[in-house]
């Protein structure tokens, strides 16, 4: 079986003591919530590619990068797919929120307080949810990598397991 491989940006922008998120609703009409992000196309670096997702989701315009906080490799075997995520730190934002995903994926955009952001993020899957609130307690360097493996035939039933 050939494996889909996929590279996304996820943007880490500090707001208060909590973060940006967007809500999500997938093609299964589940809803997360997630920083914003998304698939780097091909041909695109990833910072160029990240702001490019940000400020379709959110109107907001990163003009500097803090640096990389973590990174999250997903393999879903069964599935045939494989997901690296890298999660870059915004230190320059500028913008007013909007939405204007062409995608038509994200339906809101909030401020999430550092004691909102958990629960809000409880519904994520976990290759989100653990590395997100490892980072928002300050525990993640740009060398953490985020292992998973996603083990069932589709998503909303599949069991995950942390690799690392």
């Amino acid at each position: 079986m050939v494996m889909r491989r996929w590279l996304v940006g996820g943007a880490l922008i500090r707001h208060d003591d909590g973060l940006v998120l967007v809500g999500n609703r997938r093609r299964d009409r589940s809803y997360e919530w997630t920083p914003p992000g998304g698939v780097i196309d091909d041909g695109e670096q990833m910072l160029e590619g990240l702001a490019r997702e940000v400020c379709e989701e959110t109107g907001l315009v990163v003009g500097t990068w803090a640096g990389r906080r973590y990174s999250v490799e997903v393999e879903a075997p069964d599935m045939g797919w494989l997901l690296r995520v890298e999660a870059w730190e915004a230190a320059e934002v500028t913008g007013e929120v909007r939405i204007g995903d062409p995608d038509g994926i994200v339906e809101e955009v909030r401020y999430a307080s550092g004691s909102e952001a958990p629960s809000l993020l409880q519904g994520s899957p976990l290759w989100v949810s653990v590395p997100v609130g490892e980072w928002l307690l300050d525990r993640t360097s740009d060398t953490s990598v985020f292992r998973f493996r996603l083990l069932g035939t589709d998503r909303v039933n599949a069991v995950v397991e942390r690799l690392t």
